[in-house]
């Protein structure tokens, strides 16, 4: 009997069950933990994403227009309708309580960043201030399947997202400009520039921190000159609207380049109407192409011979920065809109570094284009100080009028000996329609860079635009002069400013209604 008791006590089968038995209580305890705190955390995902989606549809609605807040509101809500998936909130059929906030601004500069001024709704020119959306779902509490005693780890969850719409350039080139008024070691990307109504700006290409300098957008529609010519010459760029802020720059100059930017002017250096082919797009002249280049009519109507633009004969080339003899002594054979008087002269010889002062020869550009009209200001109700924009715009307003013998609205060339000039094409030189259904193709929007303080070279992404600029285009771009006599580059572009660009301009700026997430 003795040693059967002593066999019993030393026998170690089955004694792992005994432990088995103990820890499965921790075992299930510790699982309906980590599947209790995955209803939680699944919870919290559900939240974020109905909070973000939420912003997101509100945002869409804020276009400043009339019942903007109440638009957004009831985008959120309609957004926001069906029960979760996932996480147990105890069966809802809604999301709990949605508020709103609204803001006029966000600023992410700033440390830490920031929310502007709140905008009330109900208030008065609320719709129009609200810019930024912050939408808070409200707390839910998670029901735990399997274990009560995680209440410990808080059950309940809230979210919120904030989020606003961002506008677009759109319908027009993707240029940029160099700030003409960054100061030398500026370190501010955010630095206005205020631009003067009808000053000259003598653009040019090459080294991007000098202010003036003109260049490039990313256009996302390929790669090297074809694809950026394209956008440059095509009726409808097709590449997608610039942002209104956080820009790429790009590389890339090269004269193909601006012979598309010259289709603008019924100009086609390479005869292809395409420019280029590879995209398919069609580059028309302007309604309006008046300009001070020439070519020798080949016998056709309207037609001359291909790649034989020039200079006139006794082209624009003022020795001073007087205007021409009122005599007509000096005139030139043809003027298409001149230079400020400060960059009509051999560039060594300029007065004027990147901005003119917007004063140019007005008289002589009637004088010579209107058989020698003097009273100009009488003829089109312009006032003495009249840019070249109001001109130009006057001119395609009052086509149908004459002017001492000579309609305004030109179609036929202008024949001097034999020269020949375009100011009206019908139908353009090579047979291709002017453009009327886009935006004025001489007027195009150019974001403007603090190219210093960005230390821009080549690509750079995200780029802060603190203005976006209307210019005219004055001129095809082409090397005018003879040897060391130079007064334009083949790389110089010539605009004047219209104005800051914005929502009314010539539909150039349009309202994409992109939402974004700001935090």
């Amino acid at each position: 009997m003795r040693r059967s008791v002593r066999s019993l006590w030393r026998n170690s089968e089955g004694s792992v069950a005994p432990t088995v038995a103990l820890s499965l209580v921790a075992l299930i305890a510790a699982g309906g933990v980590a599947f209790d705190y995955a209803q939680l955390a699944s919870m919290d995902t559900e939240l974020q994403q109905a909070a973000d989606q939420a912003a997101l549809a509100a945002a869409t609605q804020l276009d400043g227009k009339a019942g903007a807040i109440t638009r957004a509101q009831a985008a959120a809500q309609s957004m926001i309708t069906n029960v979760t998936k996932f996480a147990d909130d105890g069966g809802g059929s809604a999301v709990g309580g949605m508020t709103f906030t609204f803001y006029a601004s966000y600023n992410q500069t700033s440390v830490p960043d920031s929310y502007g001024t709140v905008v009330t709704p109900g208030a008065a020119g609320a719709d129009a201030s609200a810019k930024v959306v912050k939408v808070t779902i409200g707390s839910r509490t998670a029901r735990y399947a399997l274990t009560p005693i995680v209440g410990a780890i808080s059950g309940s969850s809230t979210a919120n997202a904030t989020a606003s719409v961002g506008n677009a350039i759109c319908k027009t080139p993707p240029v940029m400009l160099c700030n003409p008024d960054e100061p030398l070691g500026n370190t501010n990307e955010d630095l206005a520039y205020n631009p003067v109504r009808g000053q000259g700006l003598r653009l040019v290409t090459g080294d991007a921190t000098v202010p003036g300098n003109f260049g490039w957008l990313e256009a996302a529609i390929g790669n090297g000159a074809p694809a950026l010519a394209g956008e440059l010459g095509y009726n409808t760029p097709l590449g997608e609207c610039q942002a209104i802020t956080g820009v790429t720059t790009k590389t890339g100059m090269d004269t193909s380049v601006l012979n598309a930017l010259n289709t603008r002017f019924d100009v086609y250096q390479n005869g292809n109407n395409t420019c280029p082919s590879q995209y398919g797009g069609t580059c028309s002249p302007s309604t309006n192409t008046r300009k001070d280049l020439v070519c020798k009519p080949n016998g056709a109507g309207n037609g001359c011979t291909n790649d034989n633009w020039n200079e006139a004969g006794k082209p624009y080339e003022p020795i001073t920065e007087s205007p021409l003899k009122s005599d007509g002594s000096e005139d030139p054979d043809f003027i298409g809109y001149p230079h400020d008087l400060c960059h009509a002269r051999e560039i060594g010889l300029q007065s004027c570094g990147v901005k003119g002062d917007g004063n140019w020869d007005r008289a002589a550009y009637f004088r010579i284009n209107y058989n020698g009209t003097t009273d100009w200001q009488t003829l089109t109700g312009l006032p003495a100080t009249a840019s070249r924009w109001d001109v130009y715009s006057w001119e395609l307003t009052h086509r149908s009028m004459t002017v001492a013998g000579k309609a305004v609205g030109i179609d036929a060339p202008l024949i001097k000996g034999n020269e020949g000039s375009f100011s009206y094409p019908a139908t353009g030189r090579t047979g291709v329609a002017a453009s009327t259904s886009q935006p004025d193709r001489r007027r195009i929007a150019a974001a403007v860079l603090n190219c210093r303080a960005l230390d821009v070279h080549g690509k750079t992404s995200d780029v802060p635009v603190p203005t976006w600029l209307d210019m005219f285009l004055i001129e095809p771009a082409w090397p005018r002069g003879q040897g060391s006599h130079k007064f334009t580059n083949q790389k110089d572009v010539y605009v004047e400013i219209i104005g800051t660009t914005n929502a009314s301009s010539a539909n150039q700026v349009i309202e994409r209604n992109k939402p974004f997430l700001i935090r």
